[in-house]
């Protein structure tokens, strides 16, 4: 067991990929500089994200014009992100952007070094018309890294604890949330802190962390993009729900080290492992087809083994 040393960014990224680049090196340099082994930069951090978020209806007209100010579609095995690979040498970074599948967009994040990709993902949940933009992931998967077990999800994700939890299941150690989340839309604060989806993100860090017991990474975009401030507040939590480390609302690099393998250990071996004391059998509810509406499942539509004595049956 040893060691290693984890930054998380809470740092500014637009449209102008050469500036991108430019931070992202700045961000290496100084994740370097702190003996860290795993720098987790923000969501769309080439090329920056969306200049705004909502649905309804748009007119033909507004719908060119949004689809002319989304970010560049870059493949997986395109130069650009070769460019990356090649700054981040024997350092692990994850990092966010728009990823082109033939003519399909995604909002994806990898994790590299020096040897190439090591993971990579789309994301799954979309909030506020991000449908209209990019199609949504379908899996969730952990990796080796040279660090450790590694899952990776991005922003909305993080309100999902099935997402996490397919992750934790899956023998993620560190999980990496990337983020470009904003300040409420309504009713907002004028100081980030106290701004609700401030608080919210923070909420959901440690709540993630500490319900799957690991080493949770999140960063975020900062300053603004469009019409979108974002809350900054990176941050490391520890698999007991400790922050270790964060950025608050300013932007910056919040930095920690800490051997994974033992905190793991001895948050799980304490008695309370939260994965294996899990009792899927009584979960039926939780994976069945979305009712939106606020019903619940029928007894003929709960899952077999749930139609028993003692659960009740609901019109």
């Amino acid at each position: 067991m040893s060691e290693i040393g984890i930054s998380a960014a809470a740092a500014e990224f637009g449209r102008d990929m050469e500036q991108s680049y430019a931070t992202i090196a700045a961000l290496i340099d100084q994740a370097r500089a702190r003996g860290s082994d795993l720098l987790v930069l923000p969501e769309a951090c080439l090329g920056g994200y969306l200049p705004s978020l909502g649905g309804g209806d748009e007119s033909e007209a507004a719908r060119e014009r949004r689809l002319r100010a989304l970010p560049p579609a870059l493949a997986l095995d395109g130069p650009e992100l070769r460019r990356v690979v090649d700054l981040a040498g024997d350092l692990v970074v994850t990092l966010g952007f728009c990823e082109a599948d033939g003519p399909t967009r995604y909002n994806a994040a990898v994790t590299l070094h020096g040897d190439g990709i090591l993971g990579s993902y789309r994301k799954v949940h979309q909030p506020l018309g991000e449908n209209l933009c990019y199609d949504a992931g379908d899996r969730y998967a952990a990796f080796d890294t040279p660090i450790g077990r590694m899952g990776m999800q991005i922003c909305y994700d993080k309100a999902f604890p099935e997402a996490a939890r397919a992750l934790a299941l899956d023998g993620a150690e560190i999980v990496t949330s990337l983020s470009a989340w904003p300040t409420a839309r309504t009713a907002q604060a004028a100081a980030l802190a106290d701004d609700r989806w401030t608080q919210r993100f923070d909420i959901y860090d440690r709540a993630r962390a500490t319900e799957n017991q690991v080493v949770w990474v999140a960063s975020n975009q900062a300053g603004t993009f469009g019409s979108l401030r974002f809350v900054c507040s990176a941050k490391i939590v520890g698999p007991g729900g400790e922050i270790l480390a964060t950025t608050g609302t300013d932007p910056g690099l919040a930095s920690a080290r800490l051997d994974v393998r033992a905190e793991l250990d001895a948050i799980r071996g304490g008695g309370m492992y939260n994965l294996r004391d899990r009792r899927p059998e009584v979960y039926g509810d939780v994976v069945a087809p979305n009712l939106v509406t606020g019903t619940q499942l029928s007894r003929e539509q709960r899952p077999a083994s749930l139609r028993g004595a003692g659960v009740p049956a609901h019109a």
